[in-house]
């Protein structure tokens, strides 16, 4: 069966693209036995579904690496690979291991000859389609693949038949920016949406995909990916109510999904002794649909469990100092950045006591000093390794040889984002500060925008039996608090950290304007907070921009990597001028980019 899965999905590796031959690599033989196969049976779609998992598994360390390397809380150190660095400052050649669009266009011509293929008109004694779940999930992994692919290259030929043959390989493919893509995406998933789709194989036989993780977790939910393909193209309501559907349907409609109370949190006011219930549940890779479970992952890709069998991933190596098959030292090739070192310094961590409302001191030791969570996802110091004094460093976010890709806390704050350009700040304000619950939404939201009142009374439902925002004093069952409380403390309590209102605009249009994008540059800053390391800063920070149409606002924060004092040298370092856009992207071989 192995051998079917190489033999049958192989024609995605081959190559295809454009009119340009040399992005071809055709292979007539596998070709040959493709062509005309039909998936009509249990066994041909189980293992052409993994076959697809298989391909992405060449993805998983690209899509964080180009996420966060381009962004401004990682920096490139005297241990950084040639390839990394090239990322690092824009200057990224044909060669690079990190720019190769054949690997995306392998996952998705196994996903067009799949979903060209595969027998959906097949039905069970019940009249039920045989394979709906897996014609669902293949189009959202083709669907999650073309957004990355669009996401760093900006422009690319969109193909959706399967490239079978030379002469297909040779056809002009109309490109497609990151608006097209999106839209013929929303189009092409929002029927499969009526249900959600997550197949469950059980184990998976082993040839790169691992035993032992729950297969759920393999794929990407219909309504959390119409959520980002609506917020990329800038349907910010669509957006917000596919993130909503998602997240009072993920554990069942009874059953809430809340954003959790997992935090960093100071211990008294003596300020040397911390909890933390945050880092575990980024790392748990157990899949529960339990109302008082705070796991995060959603989807992942999985990898290999040693480097010989071929998709083994790098990250833990790349981030840490000791080499995780072998145990021997080598410095950490990629380091928190001063920018993010300063961001996280500049947050005022609010403790409750009783009734008194403290800040902890704003000169403490050990990058404690602001928002905990940097202190807690990050170890630096000294080891002693063969007799020598050596600096090592660890972030503790990679933990697994699998690949996170989405957790809980981004579809809530990418809800947020959605409501906020929907024209809702305060609502977004509430995610980040305090939580969500219906009493939250009469008190604080409605009030302020009375001519969508109906509107968001009845499209927004968060019952109030099931999601309990916290309280300094305590109450049972509290199961939800604002993102910021994460690493921050009691941020609703927080004199510091408050819904933006600017007292001298007097026009309430102009207002919301201006509540809009400070509460944009909150949900920006929170973003790197809660994931730094994890491959989203760089997509985040792009977004905005081109919502602004505002590429300065992309290029400050990269040119900020340093710290603010060091700009200048950031820009010398960078090969391109990043107030053009167009400079973001990947090119290759003068065929797909700008």
């Amino acid at each position: 069966m192995k051998k079917f899965i190489f033999s049958i999905f192989a024609c995605a590796g081959l190559f295809f693209l454009g009119s340009c031959a040399d992005f071809f690599e055709q292979e007539s033989d596998h070709v040959a036995f493709a062509e005309d196969y039909q998936l009509n049976n249990a066994t041909d779609t189980i293992y052409g579904v993994t076959g697809i998992l298989n391909k992405m598994q060449k993805l998983a360390d690209r899509t964080i690496l180009l996420g966060e390397v381009r962004g401004d809380l990682v920096d490139i150190a005297d241990a950084t690979s040639a390839d990394l660095r090239e990322v690092a400052l824009f200057n990224t050649d044909d060669d690079n291991i990190y720019n190769n669009p054949r690997d995306y266009y392998a996952v998705i011509n196994n996903c067009n000859y799949f979903l060209s293929r595969v027998d959906t008109a097949l039905v069970n004694s019940r009249n039920e389609q045989i394979f709906k779940r897996e014609y669902a999930v293949v189009k959202g992994f083709r669907a999650w693949t073309y957004l990355q692919l669009v996401l760093n290259y900006g422009s690319i030929p969109f193909v959706t038949e399967p490239i079978l043959t030379k002469l297909d390989a040779e056809k002009p493919y109309e490109k497609k920016g990151i608006q097209e893509v999106c839209e013929w995406l929303i189009q092409d998933l929002t029927p499969l949406a009526s249900d959600e789709y997550l197949l469950r194989y059980g184990d998976i036989p082993q040839y790169g995909i691992i035993r032992s993780t729950d297969s759920r977790f393999f794929y990407f939910p219909t309504t959390l990916m119409l959520g980002e393909l609506n917020l990329w193209a800038g349907h910010y309501r669509e957006a917000a109510q596919w993130y909503y559907r998602y997240i009072t349907t993920r554990n069942g409609t009874n059953v809430a999904y809340t954003t959790g109370l997992g935090s960093v949190q100071w211990f008294g006011t003596s300020w040397n002794m911390r909890g933390d219930s945050w880092l575990s549940l980024i790392t748990n890779e157990r899949y529960s649909l339990s109302p008082n479970d705070e796991s995060e992952l959603i989807t992942m890709i999985p990898a290999d469990s040693i480097p010989s069998e071929g998709n083994f991933s790098e990250l833990r190596n790349i981030f840490n100092s000791f080499d995780v098959t072998t145990g021997e030292y080598h410095p950490a090739q990629l380091v928190p950045s001063n920018g993010l070192i300063n961001l996280s310094a500049a947050q005022t961590y609010c403790y409750v006591e009783d009734r008194d409302t403290l800040y902890a001191p704003n000169n403490l030791d050990d990058y404690l000093t602001g928002d905990l969570r940097l202190a807690r996802a990050w170890n630096d110091g000294y080891a002693i390794y063969n007799s020598q004094r050596v600096a090592y460093q660890q972030i503790n976010k990679y933990a697994s040889r699998n690949v996170h890709i989405w957790r809980r806390q981004m579809v809530w704050l990418h809800f947020a984002e959605a409501l906020n350009r929907a024209g809702y700040p305060r609502f977004a304000y509430q995610i980040l500060a305090r939580g969500l619950s219906n009493q939250v939404i009469q008190e604080e939201v409605i009030p302020y925008y009375r001519a969508d009142s109906a509107y968001i009374a009845s499209t927004f439902s968060f019952p109030n039996e099931r999601y309990i925002t916290a309280t300094p004093m305590g109450m049972y069952g509290e199961n939800m608090q604002g993102i910021h409380s994460r690493g921050s403390g009691w941020s609703y309590c927080n004199a510091y950290y408050q819904m933006p209102v600017d007292t001298l605009i007097t026009d309430s249009l102009q207002q919301i304007q201006y509540q809009i994008d400070a509460v944009e540059k909150m949900i920006v800053d929170e973003g790197a907070l809660e994931f730094a390391f994890e491959g989203l800063r760089f997509y985040d920070l792009m977004r905005v921009a081109l919502r602004r149409g505002d590429p300065a606002f992309l290029a400050n924060k990269v040119y900020g990597r340093k710290g603010d004092d060091q700009r200048d040298i950031m820009r010398s370092l960078i090969s391109v001028d990043l107030n053009n856009s167009n400079n973001w992207f990947l090119k290759w071989n003068g065929q797909i980019g700008f």
